[in-house]
């Protein structure tokens, strides 16, 4: 807050004033903004995790075996039977995945905005809070939620992921790795990706001044991030949806992807996800040929 708010508001103690300072501020809070609920989308996956391993006194062998494995370690559909809960408790877990995987990644974005909305903050002009930009852009991958929610049932009931979210088809998963792979190098990926990369021309030509506009401006930048992520995050499905190890890694290296790597990386990542899928396969062919095991 400025030293002319601070003098036509005596009546604010200096605790008040201090906070009232921060909350100012558009790029602390967008730092805020992106801690808070990256912090919310692992606690959660934490929490969801624990309370699958059973009892209390085995809690933590169970979360390791989520971390270490490729899922929960026992049936995290209800039963094994997709009803209500079962939707209810697949569609949260996605959507805590998006905000722990996501979010980081946008975080270029968040405070590419923020910055702008500093300087005119400093200028007395009237800014939008960049919570309303990251809830635009949270919209869209909570959208993204609700389709890998029924992605994974129709795997489900067509036996090529188990109740339990892992895999039982090696063909099934190295087709899903070298289709992401594949992707890497395609026109739209790195459409989006220059998008995703160099937010501020799109703010610059875009900018908006109202809770709605600056709304819509989230969900395009949303909708960037889609385009450059969304087979990347189907990954999950070939290693195991709950894979703790993998959901950070595939967050480290999407993250890495938008802080300007260049293309060299994005090609690296596509032809380690090809060799991937071709390994799933290779493997899954010698355990099912004739007279062979592994």
């Amino acid at each position: 807050m400025s030293e002319a708010a601070d003098r036509s508001l005596p009546h604010l103690s200096p605790a008040a004033s201090r906070l009232g300072a921060v909350f100012a501020r558009p790029k602390r809070l967008a730092v805020m903004c992106v801690i808070v609920l990256v912090a919310l989308g692992w606690l959660y996956l934490a929490l969801l995790t624990a309370g699958m391993s059973g009892p209390s006194g085995t809690w933590i062998a169970g979360a390791w075996t989520a971390i270490c494995g490729s899922t929960f370690g026992v049936a995290s559909v209800p039963g094994g039977v997709w009803g209500v809960s079962g939707f209810a408790l697949v569609a949260s877990m996605w959507g805590a995945m998006t905000l722990a995987m996501m979010l980081p990644s946008a975080s270029p974005m968040i405070l590419t905005y923020a910055e702008i909305a500093d300087t005119a903050a400093r200028k007395g002009e009237h800014v939008v809070s960049p919570f309303v930009l990251a809830a635009g852009y949270t919209l869209v991958w909570f959208g993204f939620a609700a389709l890998a929610t029924v992605a994974q049932y129709a795997a489900t009931r067509a036996a090529l992921i188990d109740p339990a979210m892992a895999t039982v088809s090696g063909l099934f998963s190295g087709a899903i790795l070298i289709a992401a792979g594949a992707y890497q190098f395609s026109a739209l990926k790195l459409a989006c990706l220059r998008q995703c990369q160099s937010p501020f021309p799109f703010f610059f030509a875009n900018w908006a001044t109202t809770p709605r506009g600056v709304f819509k401006l989230g969900l395009r930048q949303g909708l960037f991030c889609f385009g450059c992520c969304w087979a990347m995050m189907l990954v999950m499905f070939a290693v195991g949806v709950m894979n703790v190890i993998w959901m950070a890694a595939l967050g480290i290296v999407m993250t890495l992807e938008k802080m300007g790597t260049g293309k060299r990386f994005t090609y690296a990542i596509g032809v380690a996800l090809i060799a991937a899928g071709v390994w799933f396969i290779g493997a899954s062919v010698l355990v099912h040929w004739p007279g062979r095991t592994i």
